[in-house]
């Protein structure tokens, strides 16, 4: 019954939960997924660099993972955020960093030290190595946290609902407040589709992305 009242729901109210699967995608998921990217994989990049760099970033978002989400978005509303989408996106920012940072720093310290040295021995410059040996080498790794932040960002933004802003979780928190089993499902079902629809995608494109050559390499060692 649970469910038949969900599907009812949906068909009844399709342009309100588009709407809302629209800005659930859009503001708190690719926002700060992307924001994350454009952070992290250039701090994941200098860390590899710095030592004292890397202990610095790496432990700051390590302490950003350890709070939690629902008193990370309700930290920034008497920050000046107010309540809305404002202080979820910036939260969802900060936890998408770590998976990114990390497997960045991750991917190229694991490129083998034999490839950086043949690329200096060719005359390339340590920028040159970066770019076509080191990064190519690591997208990868880089992918993979890029999927997990993704992944995670789908299922911790259906929490905005609870600092006032949009997306699938308004039915979540409806659902939760009017004891309405099927309201819960018409948010929860659609994020977890999601979800999962994001890491296929994401799949997809981290393997349009890694080099043929390394893709040979690794379907020979599978």
């Amino acid at each position: 019954m649970t469910w038949l009242r969900m599907w009812s729901y949906l068909l009844d109210n399709m342009p309100e939960v588009l709407g809302a699967l629209q800005e659930h995608v859009l503001l708190l998921v690719v926002v700060p997924v992307i924001s994350a990217v454009v952070v992290a994989v250039p701090l994941g990049i200098a860390a590899t660099r710095w030592a004292w760099l890397e202990r610095i970033v790496i432990s700051v978002v390590n302490v950003i993972q350890t709070i939690p989400s629902l008193a990370m978005m309700a930290l920034f509303i008497p920050l000046g955020l107010g309540i809305g989408n404002k202080p979820a996106i910036v939260a969802l920012f900060l936890y998408s960093l770590l998976p990114i940072l990390r497997n960045t720093y991750t991917g190229i310290k694991g490129v083998d030290p034999d490839l950086k040295e043949a690329a200096a021995g060719m005359g390339m410059t340590e920028l040159q190595r970066l770019l076509r040996v080191e990064l190519p080498l690591a997208v990868p790794v880089i992918m993979a946290g890029v999927r997990t932040a993704t992944v995670i960002a789908i299922g911790t933004a259906t929490l905005a609902a609870m600092v006032g802003g949009g997306g699938l979780g308004r039915y979540i928190y409806r659902g939760l407040q009017l004891m309405r089993d099927y309201l819960i499902l018409v948010g929860a079902v659609p994020a977890a589709f999601l979800a999962l629809l994001a890491d296929f995608v994401l799949g997809r494109v981290e393997r349009w992305v890694t080099p043929e050559g390394i893709r040979l390499y690794q379907s020979k060692n599978q």
